[in-house]
């Protein structure tokens, strides 16, 4: 397969801090190099290594909460399982482990839709505020990544006033996943949305993962919720799409739909209640180049989540049949 430094840093230039009074001010290239697994634009079969440098990193702004648990952060549980954290930053906690994710996704995606299987992801939602209408151009035009004016312009005035209070807030992500054939997941333990729900559930901020109607399905009657079967032009359709596009665990040829919600950035600079690491009630106001709102950076990280378990059950979906495995084996 093709591939180059460029396809994969289009996917880091979306993870990047954007420059906007809406996201960190770290000023970070986030540049890629291939340091193997590649020669003369194509891979080679061998491991591929990716480096990317972290610039612009100030190591004494964490230097107060050296020994101090940050509220709603990882710094309390890191210290208790293994007895030492790196303060600075986060260490795995930290957004920059996603960079890692994004690499990989972007060979994952470049696959994909070569096989006619595309992933879009944006915000749905900034605290309460949700969207008017669905716009997918407006997406890139503004850095918040939501595909409406109307909210844009409501979201951007209630992060203003959380930026002068020195808070953060949380919101919604929608992601689908267009073109995967039926067919595709596991039953039982390794169910397709139990595999997305954990590759998504890993990234760091988020607490939720719904399909479809999500949890507004427990509200329906059968009637009004199941998703009717008919034939048109010899293709399977469905009446609706309450079922996000996975039935027992594996895609039923139509769009899988989710909706992912992340938690507040936890490290504001807003004198809040905590304790040390002697266990003694202190309180604490956190410095450094936080977030005030963490969707948008998260969203090519979704993406590339998405499409690193989809790669990865389209190879397993091969073994399926023992005719599957023939084809492989003589057309090799």
């Amino acid at each position: 397969m093709y591939i180059c430094e460029e396809d994969i840093q289009k996917e880091l230039d979306k993870r990047k801090p954007n420059n906007s009074r809406y996201s960190t001010n770290r000023s970070e290239e986030d540049r890629v190099v291939i340091l193997s697994g590649v020669f003369e634009g194509k891979t080679t079969g061998t491991p591929i290594s990716l480096m990317v440098k972290n610039k612009d990193h100030i190591s004494k702004d964490y230097d107060n909460i050296k020994d101090v648990y940050r509220p709603s952060h990882a710094d309390f549980t890191y210290d208790i399982k293994y007895g030492f954290r790196d303060y600075r930053g986060g260490g795995r906690a930290s957004g920059r482990e996603t960079i890692g994710r994004v690499c990989a996704g972007a060979i994952a995606k470049k696959i994909l839709k070569s096989l006619g299987i595309e992933i879009l992801a944006y915000t749905s939602s900034v605290g309460n505020i949700k969207l008017k209408n669905v716009d997918l151009s407006y997406i890139d035009k503004n850095p918040l990544k939501i595909p409406c004016e109307e909210a844009t312009k409501q979201s951007i005035m209630l992060l203003d006033s959380l930026i002068k209070e020195n808070n953060s807030i949380g919101g919604t992500a929608y992601c689908e996943i267009t073109g995967l054939k039926p067919g595709i997941g596991e039953p039982v333990f390794e169910k397709l949305d139990a595999m997305l729900s954990k590759a998504i559930m890993s990234i760091g901020a988020t607490k939720g993962v719904e399909f479809g109607l999500g949890f507004l399905s427990s509200q329906k009657n059968a009637t009004d919720y199941n998703d009717n079967f008919y034939m048109e032009n010899d293709e399977i359709l469905k009446t609706t799409n309450n079922s996000g596009g996975i039935l027992g665990g594996i895609s039923d040829g139509s769009k899988i739909t989710m909706n992912i919600a992340f938690k507040p950035t936890p490290s504001i600079s807003v004198p809040q209640d905590t304790i040390n690491n002697n266990l003694e009630n202190t309180n604490i106001t956190i410095k450094g180049r936080h977030d005030p709102f963490i969707v948008p950076r998260a969203i090519p990280i979704i993406e590339c989540m998405v499409a690193i378990t989809l790669l990865d059950y389209i190879l397993i979906n091969m073994t399926k049949k023992i005719d599957c495995v023939k084809y492989a084996y003589f057309n090799f």
